[in-house]
């Protein structure tokens, strides 16, 4: 009985590599689907039998609620190059960092979907995260598993045996031709359609439901191989082909060229037949093909030296500006927006376009009823490129910009110093939309869920007046909302109680405080440790901190200073970065190898973050700072370590590595 099963499935998990990896189908559907349920009958009389690679066992899990989960090394992104000379460019910093040696190139289609890493033990699959920030990724292990072309176990033979484990990243699409079916669908079920399918992919991933995943036409691409035991590769096309062994899909279209002249003609024929591609593609990836050599040219924090993706022209068409609105956002800039005729870019129909400020409409002299060319840059943000005066026939109409607030006619204000136009309420109703759809969204507390529609009924039917708010709402009053059945309430008051959990900085970033992003807000965090620390400093105690300034030590310490009652609200809803644990101030050891030095931490460190190692060195007695100087004592250099690196050689700044640094810690 043992035998048979494990044989049906052996069989079926051959047909699906046959059909979704090879595109070679040997059996009609109605012959596959025959098989599946034979192996479901047979598998329901032991269901406590069932392995978890089983093909029956793709669809269920879903998502794992706000599970994030550290990257094995940093799911990086790669450099943009445009034009010729960009990547001739790149190809001279390529052979200078490795003394004119040799260099053979690999070229791939870059497909403009969502990244993901896929862990397999013994050949089976077992984790799925996506890109996330680079350094965590979501756990969405359950909805991957729906993807027919993700193998739930490798292909394994005594001559080609899989390695222990395995890590492979690579790219989750949706055909360009199945989009409209599916905002068809959408919006016959009252939800808004997809922008392009860039946009479909990722939220069919990230749906809490896996069931919705598994009816989506998702594909995938894998790219790399990122970690593997047991098995060393000389070049990445080697690499790949291992990896199509094992039963993975890799883009047919990857290419070996011995110059970048030669790169050049490959991404000229792809630009000419961009059109023709079935997936949405924004360029090639170019990629150096030594793995000996990508080694040796290593990575800057953010990108691989070794390679860039050399994007392709921007798509244009020509449309009609039919009016000009003002939006109002959470710091209450107003920003003119265009409303225009719809257009189709690169697949998608594109109404609206920014139009930055009310200097840019007047530098280019931008009217209503204007003929212009819209670019999507990136193939994703609809920009005004040009402004087809020729074609005007006296009916267009000049804007005047508005000198009260459209949401809640309060006068604007203008500064000298900034192109901006601001609505100065902190009561505007459009602005505290906008700050709670960002006090919810992937930069800051990740509320999944709290999307522009509900927050706009939370607003409007005034169950929330600041993001405090969420943590006091009742089920009962979010279940009278449009659109929210039993399902989705249960599941945004799990979110928002969740949310509880986030780190300081990502909640210092929600807060909407005019400057700070990620990168200003980890370090404020860094310095005052707590969000209850930095709230009662004042803008001088903010400004000693290397890397900020005036301007952002005024607007921190303005809003702490306004918005008290927020905090109290905050630390009251029971936030965990308020909590008593998580804002003390370690004891200060002194006389330990760290007293009285200054650090800098760059790169990925392994299983301590960058915070976390800022930390244990100020509680050690030493300093960390932003950037390299001459007054650095060391610079701790993980993996991926890049420009301050560099810097650091430059100024003969000793360099620690992530072993060396963890070793000092024991030690003191």
């Amino acid at each position: 009985m043992n035998t048979d099963i494990n044989k049906l499935r052996e069989l079926i998990r051959y047909h699906e590599r046959k059909y979704y990896i090879d595109d070679q189908p040997e059996i009609s559907d109605v012959d596959f689907d025959a098989l599946m349920r034979q192996l479901e009958e047979l598998e329901e009389a032991s269901p406590e039998d069932i392995p978890s690679d089983s093909p029956t066992q793709r669809v269920g899990g879903g998502v794992a609620l706000g599970s994030r989960i550290p990257h094995r090394s940093p799911m990086l992104s790669l450099d943009n190059t445009f034009g010729k000379d960009e990547l001739l460019d790149f190809g001279v910093r390529v052979r200078k960092l490795l003394e004119d040696e040799p260099v053979e190139y690999v070229t791939e289609l870059k497909i403009d979907g969502l990244g993901v890493s896929l862990l397999y033990e013994n050949g089976v699959f077992v984790r799925g995260l996506t890109r996330g920030d680079g350094e965590f990724g979501e756990n969405v292990s359950g909805n991957l598993r729906t993807i027919r072309a993700i193998p739930l176990r490798l292909t394994s033979t005594a001559d080609n045996p899989v390695p222990p484990v395995l890590e492979v990243r690579g790219e989750v699409f949706i055909p360009k031709h199945l989009l409209g079916d599916i905002n068809a669908q959408r919006e016959a079920e009252g939800e808004s359609p997809f922008a392009n399918p860039r946009n479909a992919a990722a939220g069919s991933v990230r749906t809490q439901d896996s069931n919705v995943t598994a009816k989506r036409p998702l594909d995938i691409f894998i790219y790399s191989l990122n970690y593997v035991e047991g098995l060393e590769f000389a070049t990445h096309t080697e690499a790949l082909e291992k990896l199509k062994s094992f039963g993975f899909k890799c883009n047919p279209h990857t290419e070996l060229h011995n110059s970048l002249e030669d790169v050049i003609i490959y991404y000229n024929q792809w630009v000419e037949k961009r059109e023709e591609i079935p997936y949405e593609v924004d360029g090639i990836v170019v990629k150096v093909n030594d793995i000996s050599q990508q080694n040796e040219l290593g990575s800057t924090a953010k990108s691989p030296r070794w390679a860039t993706s050399y994007k392709f022209p921007a798509h244009q068409a020509i449309t009609t500006i039919e009016n000009i609105e003002v939006q109002v956002g959470r710091t209450g800039v107003l920003t003119p927006v265009a409303i225009l005729e719809p257009v189709k870019v690169a697949g998608a129909t594109i109404t609206h376009a920014t139009l930055h400020n009310e200097q840019e409409i007047s530098n280019k002299d931008i009217r209503i009823g204007d003929t212009i060319v819209l670019e999507r840059a990136g193939d994703v943000i609809p920009k005004i490129n040009d402004v087809l005066k020729e074609k005007r026939n006296g009916d267009e109409v000049a804007f005047q910009f508005l000198d009260l607030c459209p949401s809640c006619n309060t006068p604007v204000q203008r500064s000298e110093t900034e192109v901006a136009v601001r609505c100065v309420n902190a009561g505007c109703s459009a602005q505290l939309k906008r700050r709670i759809a960002h006090f919810a969204s992937r930069n800051a507390l990740e509320i999944e869920g709290l999307g522009p529609a509900t927050v706009n009924q939370l607003v409007d039917n005034e169950l929330v007046r600041d993001v405090a708010d969420l943590y006091t709402l009742k089920a009962e009053e979010v279940g009278k909302l449009d659109r929210m059945g039993p399902g989705l309430t249960g599941n945004l008051m799990h979110q928002i109680a969740h949310s509880k959990d986030a780190p300081a900085a990502k909640v210092l970033v929600g807060l909407s405080i005019f400057h700070v992003g990620d990168t200003v807000a980890e370090l404020l965090i860094d310095h005052f440790l707590s969000i209850e620390g930095l709230s009662q400093a004042d803008a001088d105690a903010i400004e000693a901190i290397p890397g900020i300034g005036p301007q952002i030590a005024e607007s921190v310490s303005t809003f702490f200073a306004q918005n008290r009652p927020l905090i109290e609200k905050l630390k009251a809803a029971g936030l965990r970065c308020f909590t008593e644990e998580v804002v003390k101030t370690p004891k200060i050891l002194e006389g330990t190898f760290f007293s009285g030095k200054t650090f800098v931490v760059t790169g990925s460190l392994g299983d301590m973050t960058r915070t976390e190692a800022s930390t244990q060195i100020k509680a050690r007695g030493g300093k960390v700072t932003s950037s390299v100087t001459g007054k650095t004592d060391y610079l701790i250099a993980g993996e991926g370590a890049g420009s301050k690196y560099d810097k650091a050689v430059e100024l003969d700044v000793e360099i620690l590595t992530a072993e060396a640094f963890s070793e000092h810690l024991k030690e003191n």
